[in-house]
């Protein structure tokens, strides 16, 4: 694990270009998920924890970079039209996640928006799927994003600077549990999101 703290640490160092950096890989994850926006947010957090890096930039980047990439995300879904989204995304969980996005964006609506920038794939999906269904306005979109990115930004930066808080000596092991807890929350939603699912069926 000090290895792959190493690497990261490297990625997102205490320089100027870390923010840009946060910033962008935060923005790309929305349309482009293989990009790991929470292990560079919570790495952010980390070095801001120690002193590196201020923690209300890491932040503020994390925040903006999140509301950046869901509205191009949401502008790519109104320009190319439900159609070409779904000829991009043609696998057989992106159809499943496509399907439950529309569904919940009908029932949900604003709420969906702010809890799937918790699910890395729902997310995607959600965006792209606000986009083209005629029923969900930018207007009511960006309100629902602007609180979305601002709740995922600080929650994502803040396990990073109190992981790093508490194992100053051996950062890595708070970089651990910061992502043990991402994970474990990102998953729960997941998870009550498949019961309900289950249950509607």
């Amino acid at each position: 694990m000090p290895d792959v703290f190493h690497s990261l640490v490297t990625a997102v160092s205490g320089a100027w270009w870390s923010y840009p950096l946060v910033f962008g890989v935060a923005m790309l994850d929305a349309f482009f998920p293989l990009v790991p926006s929470e292990s560079v947010a919570i790495t952010s957090g980390v070095l801001a924890g120690s002193g590196d890096l201020s923690l209300p930039l890491c932040i503020l980047c994390a925040s903006t970079g999140a509301f950046v990439g869901d509205n191009i995300s949401y502008g790519i879904g109104t320009w190319l039209g439900e159609h070409t989204v779904k000829r991009l995304f043609r696998g057989e969980q992106s159809r499943k996640a496509f399907e439950w996005a529309e569904r919940m964006l009908a029932e949900r609506g604003m709420y969906l928006v702010v809890v799937a920038r918790f699910i890395p794939g729902g997310r995607t999906a959600t965006t792209f799927s606000a986009g083209y269904v005629h029923s969900f306005p930018w207007r009511r979109f960006v309100v629902a994003d602007a609180m979305a990115g601002a709740i995922w930004g600080s929650y994502t930066v803040l396990l990073g600077y109190l992981g790093g808080k508490a194992f100053e000596d051996a950062p890595w092991k708070g970089l651990l549990i910061a992502f043990a807890l991402a994970l474990s929350i990102a998953g729960g939603v997941e998870l009550i999101r498949h019961r309900r699912g289950a249950r509607r069926d």
